[in-house]
C-alpha cells in the first residue's frame, strides 16, 4: 500500500541455483482445484514468470512495467478485475505482446482467482514471483479512514478486510502450487517469492497516532495471514519466500485525497518506489522469508 508517512498521513486526519526440471507434483494439501492439475506441473518455459495482482493501474500497473523492461525473457501474467479497461495494460500488452499476459481476477470472487490459476498453469506450468499489489483505503460515498472510534462501521471493516487480506491470502492459497513448481528456476534468485503491499501503518508496534481502525487492522491480518503461511511453506521445505513490503507514501491514486501535510521529499514517484521495492524481491534470501521491509531495505516491527 502507498501509505509511508504515518506522522503526515494521520496529522492531517487528526549466482543462480537451477531447480530439477522433474519438479514435484502440485501437493494436495494446497487448494483442491489447484492440485487438481498436477500433470500440467511440468516447466514450459525457460525464464522466469511473474505475476501481478492488482495491475490496472498505480503501483501494481508499474510493476508490470519494469517487470517487462528489466528482462527481456521473462514473462508477466497481470491481473484485475477488468483488464480490458486499463489503458496502461493496453499500451504494454502492445509492446510486450509475447510476454504479457492478461487476465481477470476479481479478489472478492474465489472461482475467479482459481480460474486464473488454472490459466497461469495451463500456459506456463509454474510461477516464481508473485505480487499482490491491490488495496483500499477510501471510496467516495463508501470508505473513509476512520478519525475516531465513533467513526466506525461494520461494513467498512468487512469491505476493507474482504479487499486488503482475505483477497491477496486467497491468490497465495492458489498459486501455490505453481510457486512450488517454479521456485528459483529461470530467475536469480533461490526460491520463489510472494511480496505482498502491506503498510507501516498495519505495524502494532508501530502504531502511536490511533485512527484509521479498518485500514489498519486490514493490513495488520494481511501481515498476520503471510507470516503464517510463510511458517508453513518454510516447515513444507517449499522453495517460496513470503515476504511483506511497504512501499512508502506513494503518488497514486489512493494517497491522493491524504497528501496535504505530506513532505515533498517523502511523496515518492510509482517509479522510484517499484524500483526500491524490486531491489528487495532480486535480493531475498531464505532467512528474510516471513519478515516485512519498508521500501529502503529496513524490518518494520509487527
Amino acid at each position: 500500500m502507498q501509505l509511508s508517512t504515518q506522522n503526515s498521513f494521520m496529522a492531517s486526519s487528526r549466482a543462480t541455483r537451477v531447480l530439477s526440471l522433474t519438479r514435484r507434483p502440485f501437493s494436495s494439501s494446497s487448494s483442491s482445484s489447484s492440485s487438481s492439475s498436477s500433470s500440467s506441473s511440468s516447466l514450459k518455459f525457460d525464464a522466469g514468470v511473474s505475476m501481478v495482482q492488482g495491475a490496472s493501474r498505480g503501483i501494481g500497473l508499474e510493476f508490470v512495467k519494469q517487470l517487462l523492461e528489466k528482462n527481456d525473457k521473462g514473462h508477466v501474467v497481470a491481473t484485475c478485475r477488468n483488464p480490458d479497461a486499463s489503458t496502461g495494460l493496453a499500451q504494454l500488452k502492445d509492446k510486450f505482446a509475447d510476454r504479457l499476459k492478461l487476465l481477470p481476477l476479481d479478489l472478492t470472487v474465489e472461482t475467479s482467482i482459481q480460474a486464473s490459476a488454472s490459466s497461469v498453469r495451463e500456459t506456463y506450468g509454474h510461477l516464481n514471483l508473485l505480487i499482490n499489489a491491490s488495496g483500499i483505503l477510501s471510496i467516495p460515498q463508501v470508505l473513509q479512514p476512520e478519525t475516531s472510534l465513533n467513526k466506525l462501521e461494520k461494513s467498512a471493516l468487512m469491505l476493507t478486510y474482504e479487499i486488503n487480506a482475505v483477497g491477496p491470502i486467497l491468490v497465495i492459497k492458489h498459486m501455490w502450487p505453481l510457486l512450488k513448481v517454479g521456485g528459483g528456476f529461470g530467475t536469480e534468485r533461490s526460491n520463489a517469492v510472494v511480496a505482498s503491499l502491506s503498510a507501516r501503518v498495519g505495524s502494532i508496534g508501530d502504531n502511536h497516532l490511533g485512527g484509521w481502525h479498518s485500514y489498519r487492522s486490514s493490513k495488520t491480518a494481511l501481515n498476520q495471514l503471510t507470516k503464517t503461511a510463510a511458517v508453513e511453506f518454510a516447515r513444507k521445505k517449499d522453495p517460496i519466500v513470503c515476504i511483506l513490503l511497504h512501499p512508502g507514501t506513494v503518488d497514486t491514486d489512493l494517497s491522493k485525497p491524504f497528501q496535504k501535510n505530506v513532505p515533498k521529499e517523502k511523496l515518492f514517484s510509482k517509479e522510484f518506489s517499484v524500483q526500491k521495492l524490486l531491489s528487495i524481491i532480486d535480493n531475498v534470501k531464505s532467512n528474510d522469508n516471513g519478515k516485512f521491509f519498508a521500501w529502503d531495505g529496513q524490518e518494520i516491527p509487527w
